[in-house]
Formats: structure tokens, C-alpha cells, sequence
């Protein structure tokens, strides 16, 4: 796949994982003698934290921005496509302050197989408090240094001034979209249909906002496509494909297994999660089966039997099964929105390559 023209090849991926840390370090640097020598420890921890926390992951985003950009200027020479990794890392960056704050939020213990960014630094300073402290600096310190870094790169590209905006507004409906899947765990469990078009809204503003709307609108943009149209195209297309991204991230929590997604499995139902799959799994029960799931998720706290009990009534009454006709019937509307692009063909060849990477096999 990575040889077809207009898509990431793995230099590229080699570029956007190095290029990150680079900037990462770059963006942290403050010298020694303006510190105070007692607090230097703590700092390092956060700068080394930083650093941890930005490695990994298949970095999606960054590959749908720079295929987006390579689907409109193939040829571009290496300054402008030097600034377009740049933008792409930006989001990356943004993405792993979203995911620093995340984990504070769900008290999650692991990121991506390793200690989650807060409780690495409680354990560093031995005090929790410390820790989601410097957790939530951290997080807001990556989300303005994700600013910066756009913004330097935006400079070099096409239409500079609605890079910048694309970028913060990117940003705002995040923080839209956390508050309301915040909001979603208020939801009752005796209205799934309720539940189910709450969540779906989550998607839309905390998931598809950043992973593939904002990539897709700034890859599109930088490349020298109308602004205006860019986001229309975006909006198109990559609202289906996130949607569809985070339902097939919370079938994985049902179907994957802990070294596939870097979470244990069943997570979601350990924590209690509101999520579509729940709501659909509520629909499509018999009344003892969808008593049992209310009485589960409404209890202060679920064991292991729990979430083998969970995933068996989630699999048994055809909720898994509705959960990839909704992933399907996603991707069928976003390659219909990519074929109506007005777009020529190569370019559409590569949009769509590059929007499959969202959507694992196993839930289609």
C-alpha cells in the first residue's frame, strides 16, 4: 500500500515519528540556570514524560493529512512538503495532549501498553497528587506547544491565515466533545435509542473532529483547495469515518485482544462506559438479558465476571453484528461523498486508501 502513489511510504512514517520527537524536545527546551536547581528533577520528568508519551501509535492523522496533501499536489517540492510534515506532526502532538487529559479523566492506568502520562509521573514523584498535577500540565503544555508548531508550518503553505483558524477550531470542538461525553454518562439506561443518538453526537465532535475531519480539511487546505471547500470535504467525508473509527474502537473493546489495542479488553465495561454498542445491546435484548446489562453498568463497580458477562450478552444478541452494519453503511457513505468530490480519479484513489486505515477488517 505504501508504494501507490500519493500515500505515505514509510519514510515518511519514519519522518512524522522522529520529526515529532524532535519537536517535542525542541518546543520544551529551557535553559538550566533559569530553574531553580531543587525543581530541575520534576521538569525533566515532564520533559521525559513529554517525550514518552509522543512515541507510538500508528499516527492515522498525520498520514490522512499528508495523503490528502499528496492527493492534490503530488509533486510538491521538498520545502512545502517539509511544512506539511511539520502541520501533520501538529496534530499528533494535539492528539497526545487530548490523550494525557483522557487518561486523567478515566483514571486509565495504561496509554498504548505503558503507564498512562500521570501515573508515570506519580510514580517518578512518588505522590498521586503530584502526578495528575503535572498530568494536566503536561497536557495543556502539548496543546499549546501543537499551536506553535502549526502555526510555523502553516506559514510555509497555502492559505496560511485558514490553516491557523482550521487548526484552533480543531481544538475547540475537542474540548466540546469531551464535555459531552462527560455529559453521556448522565444519560439513563431505560432510553437506548436516546443513549445511542448522544453518543453518536460524542463521535462526531471528540473523535471525528480531530482523527479525520481537521486532518482532511488542513491536508486539503495546505495543498491550495478554497478554504471554504476544503471544509465541505472535509465535513463529507471525514465525519463517516471517524464516526465510524471510534465505533470500531469500542467493538475492539469487545472483539480485540490487550496486545492489538494496547488496553485490556473489556475496558469499557469495567469503567462503566456509555457507548453505542451498550445502547444497541439494550435495544436488542430480551428483558432478563437488558435488566442484567442496567444493573451492571448502574453498579458502582464491575469485576472480571462482569466483563465476560458483558461481552457474551453484547455478542449473543446481535449487538456486535449491528455495531458493523453501522461501521459499514459509515464507509459506504464516505467513498459515496469521495466519488462526488469532483476530485480526479488518483486523487480519489488515494482519499480513499487512506480513510480504509481508520476502519480495522475485523469490524466490516
Amino acid at each position: 500500500m505504501d508504494t501507490l502513489i500519493g500515500m505515505s511510504t514509510p519514510s515518511d512514517l519514519e519522518r512524522v515519528e522522529s520529526r515529532i520527537i524532535e519537536l517535542v524536545r525542541n518546543h520544551l527546551s529551557v535553559p538550566a540556570t533559569d530553574i531553580a536547581e531543587s525543581c530541575r528533577p520534576v521538569l525533566h520528568e515532564v520533559v521525559e514524560q513529554a517525550v514518552t508519551s509522543s512515541e507510538g501509535g500508528k499516527r492515522l492523522r498525520a498520514r490522512l493529512a499528508i495523503a490528502a496533501f499528496d492527493a492534490i499536489r503530488p509533486h510538491a517540492g521538498p520545502e512545502t512538503r517539509d511544512a506539511m510534515v511539520d502541520l501533520a506532526c501538529a496534530i499528533e502532538v494535539f492528539q497526545t495532549a487530548a490523550l494525557v487529559h483522557d487518561d486523567i479523566i478515566d483514571e486509565s492506568d495504561l496509554r498504548r501498553g505503558k503507564p498512562s502520562a500521570h501515573r508515570a509521573l506519580a510514580e517518578a514523584t512518588h505522590s498521586t497528587a503530584i502526578g495528575r498535577g503535572l498530568g494536566l500540565m503536561l497536557g495543556d503544555i502539548l496543546a499549546t506547544m501543537s499551536i506553535a508548531i502549526a502555526e510555523h508550518a502553516a506559514s510555509c503553505l497555502h492559505h496560511p491565515h485558514a490553516l491557523d483558524s482550521a487548526f484552533l477550531h480543531m481544538q475547540r470542538d475537542v474540548s466540546v466533545g469531551q464535555v459531552l461525553d462527560l455529559a453521556v454518562e448522565l444519560n439513563p439506561l431505560d432510553n437506548p435509542t436516546q443513549l445511542a443518538d448522544a453518543s453518536l453526537n460524542v463521535f462526531r465532535w471528540k473523535t471525528a473532529s480531530y482523527t479525520t475531519m481537521a486532518p482532511l480539511q488542513l491536508g486539503l487546505t495546505a495543498a491550495g483547495i478554497a478554504p471554504d471547500r476544503a471544509a465541505e470535504l472535509a465535513e463529507r467525508i471525514g465525519r463517516p469515518v471517524g464516526v465510524a473509527f471510534q465505533l470500531a474502537d469500542d467493538l475492539l473493546d469487545v472483539i480485540g485482544y490487550t496486545k492489538a489495542t494496547g488496553k485490556p479488553v473489556g475496558g469499557d465495561i469495567k469503567e462503566g462506559k456509555r457507548s453505542v454498542l451498550l445502547a444497541d445491546a439494550l435495544t436488542l435484548s430480551d428483558a432478563p438479558a437488558r435488566d442484567e446489562l442496567i444493573a451492571m453498568y448502574e453498579a458502582p463497580q464491575r469485576d472480571a465476571q462482569d466483563v465476560r458477562r458483558g461481552i457474551e450478552i453484547f455478542t449473543g444478541c446481535g449487538a456486535v453484528d449491528r455495531s458493523r452494519e453501522r461501521i459499514s453503511a459509515l464507509w459506504n457513505e464516505a467513498r459515496t461523498a469521495i466519488a462526488s468530490s469532483g476530485l480526479d480519479h488518483d486523487a480519489q484513489q488515494t482519499l480513499i486508501r487512506a480513510c480504509r486505515m481508520f476502519i480495522p477488517d475485523s469490524c466490516l
